[in-house]
């Protein structure tokens, strides 16, 4: 009875269901266990003292359980303000350098106008368009972590078309990056996959786009997709520079710490991004990893599950 009660004080919020189980057990102790039997007497000295020994363990164990659940809440609220304002740090650092070059591009524009040769303004106004676009992405990408953080908010999931999927992220991807091409292979069957699709949409993009930032040297971009049991995996795969091994332990991190954030517009991207990748396929059940190939470049990998119809 006594490893009964501290099992439900120790497990249970609060005071009041471990007082009740100690009330309980009490009443079936003195009930069944004591002299006299199969009835209620609580005259007799030892009878008192096991309601007082279960009302203490009640006591205690709910006192101990309730200080290590509120020492956990405030370590984990601890560390999720460390990680907002690391996030925020690096947030800021990333958007000052766009948003200093589209300043000082459309300056240039205002200013010099009648001096700048046509050509001249169509080149400061293309670098302030992909500043404008990456600046998009970024925010897209806050909103999504923020919207994936936030707790209580659920993902809404569809049954998604595969091929329709495919088709709707690389129409973005040639929109902004049009000499870039990408291999793709996926199965001949019809595969329909519960998700979001707005958001796996914005990770095969950030995996894309981070693919041709990053991946010094690449030649050959490629998208998987296939079944493995009942999940389908996807794989992002390069012949690039690879990934150093000392970044790759903290690559889906929400944010790079002050001294390694990047500074030259080809890197300022990645940690956001591929932390909004984590993020997105972690609410949807599943995990992502990354690993250099032995072949050269690298390969990002993650699984969603199937329909059920599909497992069959």
């Amino acid at each position: 009875m006594a490893m009964a009660v501290f099992f439900v004080s120790r497990f249970t919020d609060g005071f009041v269901y471990g007082i009740i189980a100690s009330l309980l057990s009490v009443l079936v102790l003195n009930f069944a266990f004591a002299f006299p039997y199969f009835a209620f007497n609580f005259s007799i000295p030892e009878n008192i003292i096991s309601a007082v020994i279960m009302l203490v363990i009640t006591a205690m164990t709910s006192t101990i359980t309730s200080q290590l659940k509120w020492q956990e809440r405030v370590r984990a609220e601890s560390i999720n303000e460390k990680m907002r304002g690391n996030l925020l740090r690096a947030v800021s650092h990333d958007l000052r350098t766009p948003l200093t070059t589209i300043y000082g591009s459309s300056s240039a524009i205002v200013q010099n106008y009648e001096h700048l040769s046509e050509d001249q303004v169509v080149q400061l106004a293309d670098g302030i368009r992909e500043d404008a676009r990456w600046l998009i992405g970024m925010v897209e990408n806050i909103l999504s972590i923020t919207r994936i953080d936030n707790d209580g908010v659920k993902l809404v999931k569809t049954s998604t078309v595969l091929e329709e999927l495919i088709d709707s992220v690389l129409t973005q991807f040639k929109k902004r990056y049009p000499d870039q091409k990408v291999n793709v292979s996926i199965p001949e069957e019809f595969t329909s996959i519960p998700m979001d699709a707005v958001l796996i949409e914005q990770v095969l993009m950030n995996l894309l786009e981070n693919a041709v930032q990053h991946a010094k040297g690449m030649k050959t971009l490629e998208l998987h997709v296939f079944v493995l049991g009942d999940k389908a995996v996807f794989e992002v795969r390069d012949d690039g520079c690879g990934i150093e091994k000392e970044r790759m332990k903290g690559l889906f991190q929400d944010y790079f710490s002050v001294k390694d954030a990047p500074v030259d517009n080809q890197k300022r991207s990645m940690g956001i991004g591929l932390a909004v990748c984590a993020s997105i396929i972690k609410a949807h059940g599943g995990a992502i990893t990354a690993e250099n190939r032995k072949e050269g470049g690298c390969c990002i990998r993650f699984a969603l599950e199937l329909e059920e119809t599909e497992n069959e």
